[in-house]
């Protein structure tokens, strides 16, 4: 999987950079630590298969804009502010071989940078003007929320049916590979 990716990224590189360009934006704050904990964290992102899902879907419409690279960027925010969550209510302090924000800073920092990078893929969804883009990005978040708190709570009964874990990884992972292929399609 991981050279398929790396496959697939080496032939749009043109646009994954223009999508990095418009992610580094987007986060930008005029607070100094906002900016060195989100610096941290886009320098230990993953493979970027959302986003290059986003922009392999814009195809299909036409060709990758501006707007694709926002709609990238959107999701790609919004799973951050999930992971600097779910790093503090999991105790978690190693993430992609590195150590998470909230094992760096604290746990305050984390929830707070996790709700700034929240309220940074609400401003960039409402930039696009389109009740569908918003009402997806909404339902994502809710199915992100959802999916965890389902986690949690089969954590503690021990008990998870095979039901319920498709629905948590419906929820947790699936939601956000759908709503990249979406909003990039919808992006032309």
């Amino acid at each position: 999987m991981k050279n398929l990716i790396k496959h697939i990224s080496s032939n749009i590189k043109d646009e994954l950079n223009d999508y990095n360009k418009c992610l580094n934006n987007s986060v930008q704050s005029n607070v100094k630590l906002i900016n060195t904990i989100v610096k941290y964290i886009l320098n230990h992102k993953g493979k970027t298969f959302r986003p290059i899902l986003c922009i392999l879907s814009s195809r299909l419409n036409g060709a990758p804009n501006q707007m694709t690279y926002m709609s990238a960027a959107t999701v790609e925010i919004l799973h951050v502010a999930t992971l600097l969550h779910d790093d503090v209510v999991d105790d978690a302090e190693i993430r992609r071989n590195w150590p998470t924000v909230n094992k760096i800073w604290n746990n305050k920092l984390a929830i707070l940078v996790g709700d700034y990078m929240f309220s940074k893929s609400l401003k960039n969804i409402s930039l696009f003007k389109n009740f569908e883009s918003i009402e997806i990005l909404s339902c994502i978040s809710e199915r992100l929320s959802e999916g965890e708190i389902l986690q949690i709570e089969n954590a503690i009964n021990k008990n998870i049916s095979e039901k319920t874990y498709f629905k948590m990884v419906q929820d947790k992972t699936a939601s956000l590979l759908g709503a990249s292929c979406k909003l990039g399609y919808l992006s032309n």
